[in-house]
């Protein structure tokens, strides 16, 4: 199964998975899943990082490219379709990562693994975390 994964699914999943329901776990456990990191979520937390409201203990580069290789990610960059497609998206979320999350999870057809439930509105499947 491919899935994209919300920027709070992979520190949960790190830092304390026990806030994950037991079929997430198990699809990071899967090797036969491709989990998608999107280059979105590392901009969030690199913005995050630098407003202070999210602490890295590393270089965020290094952070993310470890996180990538320890947990099996594939990149997903941004496209141009994908932040063509946020203008189609109605105002249910102002959040501007989420929905950059949601048209890349449109335009890839793939569900977005995510706790927040308020992005079903949005049509998009969300499997929850």
């Amino acid at each position: 199964m491919r899935v994209l994964l919300d920027t709070h699914v992979l520190l949960w999943w790190v830092h304390d998975a026990s806030r994950l329901r037991k079929e997430t776990r198990a699809l990071f456990a899967d090797p036969a899943n491709e989990l998608l990191w999107s280059a979105g979520s590392t901009w969030e937390l690199a913005i995050k990082a630098s407003l202070g409201k999210l602490r890295i203990e590393e270089p965020m580069h290094a952070f993310v490219t470890r996180m990538m290789i320890e947990q099996g990610l594939t990149a997903l960059p941004v496209h141009h379709a994908h932040a063509a497609r946020i203008a189609e998206l109605p105002s249910h979320h102002r959040d501007p990562f989420d929905r950059l999350l949601v048209a890349q999870a449109l335009v890839e057809d793939v569900p977005l693994l995510t706790a927040d439930s308020a992005l079903t509105a949005y049509g998009v499947e969300c499997l929850p975390a």
